[in-house]
This record gives C-alpha cells, structure tokens and sequence, in this order.
C-alpha cells in the first residue's frame, strides 16, 4: 500500500483570492436544482453544518412522506447503522431504498440521495450505498451511473488533495491511514489515497486505476465543462474521488455535477458533512450563545462522554482541569464482564446525577477510558459489546426524573442513543452550532425532555479546548 509524508498545515493549498464566479455558478446551479436531498446519517453529526432542517430517527413510511413534504430542502434521516452489524445495516438499507421510492412516487417529487458517513472514512462502506444503489434499481428503474466520495470536512480538519485525504491534528496533516481512525476495530483501513482506499474497502471489485478522480486543479481553474465531462462518462456506478480542502471547491463542483444530472446522470453520494450544507443551499449562521440554548433552570446540565477516541481523552482531561464547577464520576464500564455489573453501575451513577443536577450543580459522566478490546472476541462480537455498554450508559440519561439545564454527548454512536433510545426524539430541528462541528438539536415535543436544546458532540472533533469552551458558554462561565 502506498504511503504519504505527514505535512505542515501550512502546505494546505488554500486559494488566494476566491473568485466571484464561484460563488455565481454555484447559486445559478442551485436555482435549477429541484430534487428533495436526503442525508441518510450513520450517527447523529452529519448536521454539524447545517441549520433549520429536520432531522427523522426513524424510517417508517410515514415519517419518509413526512420528510418529502416538509418544506426543507434537505433533511436527515437518523439510521445510527454505524453501531449495526453488516446484517442489519442491509436490511435497514433496503427498507429505506423501497421507502424512498415509494415516497417520492406518492409526493411526485425528485430525490437525490446522500450517504453521510464518518470523515475519516469509517463506517459500512461500500455496503450501505451499495444495497441502496441496488433495491433502487430494482423497484424504480432509476440507474446509477456514479457514486461520489467525499470525506471533506473542514471543520472538522479533514482535506483531500492530490487524491489523499488528510486529517488535521494540531498544527499537522496526517494521511487518514496512519491516523487511530484507520486502526478502528470494526471500521479499519490502511490506504491514505481515496482510490487505494475504495479498491480496499471493496475487496478489489473497484480498481484504484477505475477511479474517476476530480482534479483540484481543475477545480481551481473553475473548468465545470471538464468536470461535468468526467461525470457524464461515469458508467457502472464508478466511483468518483473528489478533490478538496475548502468550500469554494465544493461549489465548483456543484455546479459541474448539476450540469451533469441535466446531462441524465445519476449518483449517489457518499460523503461527510461538508457536501450536505453545499447541495442542500444552506447559508452561513454565527455559533449558538447561551441565550439562544438556555431558558433560565435553576438546576445543573450533565456532560456524556462515551468516544475513546484519543481527543475526547484529551478533551475531558481539559475539561476536568478547567476549574469549571463540575461534579465528575467515572462509569466503570469494565463491569460490561460482570453479570448485572452494568445495571448496578447505571443505578449508583444516577443517584449521584441526580442528586447534584438537582442542587445546581452540572455532572460530567464518562466511561473508563481503557479501552476494552478482549482479543477473544471478533469485530462483531466486540460492536455488540460497545453497544451494550453504550446503552448502559445512556440509559442514565433516559431514567433522569429531573429535567437537567442542558445535555452534552460526546461521541457519534453516544449521543444518537441519548437522542432515540434516552430521550426518545422522533423529529428534531438543527437549531447550529454551538462550536464548528458540534450541532444543537431542539428535541421535538414528544421527548422525554420536550424543546431542550441538546448538544451533540463528535468524538472527533474539536481542539483540546473545545469540550470546555462548549460546556463554558453552557454554563455561562
């Protein structure tokens, strides 16, 4: 496998001076663009860009019609497949591929579908997009001729140039093969170069040299008409790698992929949450204050933290050396090995929670951060077991009996269970963000906390700093 150098930040090939037709091509390629978009989001922080749309944690046809006729340009569908096995991924799959087609034959409305999946390239790929791609095919006729990837996502400090994504960290560029991210034990890769990496996720099936690669040059040099070409020539859902480091470049290619599907061409995307704001004509909006998030409750908010990636390590160490006025417990999730060790664990941090939420003061929960990885278990077995302990864990937030200021979790497969499983959301509104990268849902009124505002914090996102500064502004500090 090839391998990359780890590059100064500075090498980013930022433009000097945007032009104005970028911005003009891209808005003109929008007001043409007609078809419903549809993220379907492996955890809950595909919305980290975006702002006044609906986000749906479930797929019931009912909720499918729902989401053709809300209004929205874009909307989101919470699948969570992140934390599935490959089993159920396929089945979910299918059931939203056959529900799709049977909304948007209902409501007469065009779609365009948007697979949005980790940035650092982790997830159930190419098998979500593949199934989707497949039952599409068989109950509409619709064929797809490309599939697009791409993993951009600037706030969260990932760029791809010269076809190799790179993941910021600190003042570095590191080739996303030699990040943790690429050492995930269910979702792990080697390749760095996005054409490598789609011939190794697909076993071979796709050929790096098959790839078609959109050129940051030519994205600079705003030539659509060569863009849209190669795209025109995508058959056989060839997978298309694009180039970029900046939003500018998206919009370029936006405007070549509009004149593309004018052309007849169909894709499906997947991609990080960069591409959603793009595609779905969202503007720009300041970060959250605490006005905007905070109603005045005379009790304390709790912090969640369940990612082990190594940031939120980092983070909550910030956090806990802050000197903010925060009352800390650990969850021993070594217990996942005992019988009952986990309820007993769950019964003795709530009473805990509780008891200072309810004298004013904020809690932060976080799960041991040795990571338990027994090598007896295979990749499945080791989800089952991250999933058991993650329901544990937010279970405490599901049996809170006093309603906290505010709710943070940190960590994807962490804050989508507090969001369906905990606080039992079936619609929710992006109110932003409250840091870049790190969205705000406003819970919908059959929740158990109803209009809360709750803060969903990646695992891999963010400063050393971040954690603290969000729950600062939280807690007016």
């Amino acid at each position: 496998m090839k391998t990359y150098p780890t590059l100064p930040l500075a090498d980013l090939p930022l433009w000097r001076d945007v032009p104005a037709a970028v911005e003009t091509m891209c808005r003109e390629a929008l007001a043409s663009f007609d078809r419903k978009v549809i993220a379907l989001d492996d955890d809950p922080t595909g919305i980290q860009t975006v702002h006044g749309v609906n986000v749906y944690t479930d797929w019931t046809q009912e909720r499918l019609l729902d989401c053709f006729r809300d209004g929205n340009s874009i909307s989101f569908i919470l699948t969570n497949s992140r934390s599935f096995t490959a089993a159920q991924t396929e089945i979910v799959h299918r059931e939203i591929a056959e529900r799709v087609c049977r909304a948007a034959t209902k409501t007469g409305r065009d779609y365009v579908l948007i697979s949005r999946g980790d940035s650092t390239m982790r997830g159930h790929w190419p098998l979500e997009t593949q199934t989707l791609a497949e039952r599409i095919e068989q109950e509409s006729g619709r064929r797809f001729d490309g599939e697009v990837i791409l993993p951009f996502f600037k706030e969260g400090g990932r760029f791809t140039f010269g076809n190799v994504h790179y993941v910021k960290d600190g003042e570095t560029l590191v080739p996303a093969g030699e990040t943790e991210f690429a050492k995930d034990a269910t979702f792990g890769y080697t390749a760095s170069g996005l054409d490598d990496w789609c011939e190794e996720k697909t076993g071979g099936t796709c050929r790096a040299e098959d790839c078609i690669c959109i050129a940051l040059e030519d994205i600079r040099a705003l030539d659509v008409e060569k863009i849209a070409a190669q795209l025109i020539g995508a058959k056989n859902f060839a997978k298309v790698i694009v180039n970029a480091v900046c939003y500018e470049d998206l919009k370029v290619f936006c405007a070549a992929y509009v004149k593309a599907l004018a052309a007849g061409k169909e894709f499906l995307f997947r991609t990080a949450a960069g591409w959603t704001k793009i595609l779905g004509g969202i503007s720009d909006k300041p970060l959250l204050t605490r006005d905007e998030l905070i109603s005045g409750s005379a009790y304390g908010g709790i912090v969640l933290v369940g990612s082990h990636v190594n940031k939120t390590t980092l983070q909550l160490q910030h956090l806990r050396e802050s000197g903010l006025p925060i009352h800390f417990e650990e969850f021993d999730a070594t217990l996942v090995a005992e019988d009952g060790g986990l309820e007993r664990e769950v019964a003795r941090v709530i009473a805990i929670a509780e008891a200072r939420i309810q004298k004013g003061e904020s809690v932060g929960v976080y799960t041991t951060r040795k990571r338990i990885d027994p090598a007896h278990l295979n990749s499945e077995q080791r989800l089952q077991m991250s999933v058991a302990i993650s329901d544990a864990v937010t279970s405490i937030i599901g049996k809170l009996t006093v309603r906290p200021a505010f709710i943070v979790a940190k960590g994807g497969i962490t804050s989508s269970d507090v969001g369906v499983k905990a606080l039992q959301v079936k619609k929710a509104k992006v109110m932003g963000q409250i840091m870049p990268g790190i969205p705000v849902w406003m819970t919908g009124a059959e929740s158990k906390f109803p209009d809360m505002p709750y803060v969903i914090f990646p695992g891999n996102v963010g400063e050393v700093r971040t954690l603290t500064d969000v729950v600062r502004v939280l807690m007016g500090e």
